[in-house]
This record gives structure tokens, C-alpha cells and sequence, in this order.
């Protein structure tokens, strides 16, 4: 590797960390992340399934997200790799058009209290539960 090219790997990882290793903990619904920054992310299927970047959940606009319920007891049944930037999850509700690219997944992780209270206020808003 060149100097150059090198360098520019420091930089790109310095503000996108970068995954080491990837564990799919299918029975007990759960994906870990270890990231090139000494973070190690830990997902439950439905915290991914219920923010999954799909358009089925995000919409096409920031305000047209949907509150997607009773996804508890959903589980990964498999993960696809999509170019070196991404993966693709396969839930067992058989949703899997949703693309989590690397930097997602370790804002999911970043963010997680935050995001998972706003989707437990969004449910308890709308009268909907986690359980199907």
C-alpha cells in the first residue's frame, strides 16, 4: 500500500469506523460488531428490524418514517454482504430490502438509548406494542 493510499485508510477510518469482525447470534436475536475504534456494538434483530433503512420504514422523506410494531420476538436468519460498504439483513418476517451500510449500523450503535426511547415513545403514542 502507498503511502498516500495508506493515509487516505487513516483519515476514512478516523471518521467512518470500520467493522474487525461481525457475530450473527441468531437464537438470541442479536448481531455484534466489533469496529476498528475498539467499539463493540451490540444490536438486537428488532431494535435493527424496527430502524431498518429500507423505504418500507424510513419512507422516502425525513418526516414519513414509520413506527413499525410488534417485531419482539423477529429474529435474522441471514446476512449478505453488499459491496465492501454494506450488508443486507433477512429477517424471519421475511423483510430484507433494507441496505445497513457500515457507518449506519455504528450510528445505530452510537445512538442506540436514544433512538430505541423515541421508538418506545412512538409505540406508546400510537397505541401499538412491541409484541405481535
Amino acid at each position: 500500500m502507498s503511502v498516500a493510499t495508506s493515509m487516505e485508510h487513516e483519515i476514512d477510518a478516523a471518521k467512518h469506523p470500520w467493522p474487525e469482525e461481525v457475530r450473527l447470534f441468531r437464537d438470541e436475536g442479536r448481531l455484534e460488531i466489533d469496529f476498528d475504534d475498539g467499539r463493540k456494538i451490540k444490536l438486537s434483530a428488532e431494535y435493527l428490524r424496527v430502524e431498518s433503512p429500507s423505504a418500507e420504514v424510513q419512507g422516502h422523506g425525513a418526516d414519513q418514517k414509520k413506527t413499525i410494531a410488534g417485531r419482539r420476538h423477529v429474529r435474522i436468519d441471514a446476512i449478505e454482504p453488499v459491496g465492501n460498504y454494506a450488508i443486507r439483513l433477512k429477517f424471519d418476517d421475511k423483510h430484507d430490502t433494507g441496505i445497513f451500510t457500515w457507518s449506519y449500523l455504528y450510528e445505530l450503535g452510537v445512538n442506540h438509548r436514544e433512538k430505541w426511547d423515541a421508538y418506545l415513545a412512538a409505540l406508546l403514542y400510537r397505541g401499538l406494542s412491541r409484541d405481535p
